[in-house]
């Protein structure tokens, strides 16, 4: 089966839950990294359908040019019509790609059954953050920059060599591109009209700025869940993949957030107002 862009397809090699058959998630990879990254959840989760794109500018598409967060949207929601049918299609995304599935569901109300977001930065990231964060682009094609960086996000040993190849492999002025639109602040206008159902999650010890977008969720939302997967930093899909993966199987087959996360305090399990 062919499908715009570049997306591999993993069907399900064994009986799940009821609901699992009639499932398809998309997995939506971060901002340093490509669609490789999702292999801990593609082994866990062989009971959905999944599939798991490279965005426009990463992976095997590294040569091609990212323009914005609208077209990647629109990217993965050519993707999304071409599984749409009988089955519901899951959008999840960490970091970049949690960014992406709001937006898809946001510009294409009614493609997505639901939207999954972990560690998106919507608020954008102002000051002296948004700074330093500009100047490690200064260092992108280093790599013992993405060593670093691996190391600072709790990845496993076992995880940082792919980490370290996707990220050298991404160019700087993507990049560049990117992380200016992103950081200057960027709420998928519609969401709130769009009928997909929205969990927001961040990682205990995520990026600041992606743990305050929780509260701006909830409170543009009222219907949203937002929830902290206590003690885990932003690319928490490798540094705790089972979690991880139980909590994409809780959302997509049973509509619940897993137990295993947490209640955002301030703001308890679902909303707060005004």
């Amino acid at each position: 089966m062919s499908a715009p862009g570049v997306v591999v397809h993993h069907p399900a090699t064994r009986a799940g839950a009821p609901g699992a058959d009639r499932a398809s998630v998309v997995l939506l990879h971060g901002g340093n990294v490509a669609s490789g990254m999702w292999e801990p959840q593609v082994e866990r989760l062989d009971d959905l359908d999944l599939w798991t794109p490279d965005l426009p500018g990463f992976g095997a598409r590294a040569a091609e040019d990212w323009t914005s967060l609208d077209a990647a949207a629109d990217d993965v929601a050519a993707t999304v019509a071409h599984l749409a049918g009988e089955r519901e299609v899951h959008v999840v995304g960490l970091s970049f790609g949690g960014i992406v599935a709001l937006r898809v569901a946001a510009r294409h109300p009614g493609l997505v059954s639901s939207a999954l977001a972990s560690g998106a930065v919507l608020d954008g990231v102002p000051g002296l953050m948004g700074a330093f964060g500009r100047a490690q682009l200064l260092a992108w094609d280093r790599p013992w920059y993405w060593k670093a960086q691996a190391r600072a996000m709790g990845l496993p040993p076992e995880a940082r060599d792919q980490f370290v190849r996707s990220g050298l492999a991404i160019r700087r002025d993507n990049e560049e591109r990117l992380v200016r639109e992103v950081y200057g602040g960027c709420w998928p206008d519609g969401l709130e009209e769009s009928g997909a159902r929205v969990l927001a999650v961040a990682g205990g010890r995520d990026l600041r700025p992606a743990r305050r977008a929780l509260e701006t969720v909830a409170r543009r939302m009222p219907g949203a869940m937002v929830r902290i997967a206590p003690g885990l930093h932003h690319q928490w899909s490798a540094e705790d993949p089972d979690l991880f993966s139980d909590m994409v199987r809780s959302w997509v087959v049973d509509g619940t957030a897993h137990p295993g996360l947490a209640p955002v305090p301030g703001i308890g399990g679902r909303v707060r107002r005004g």
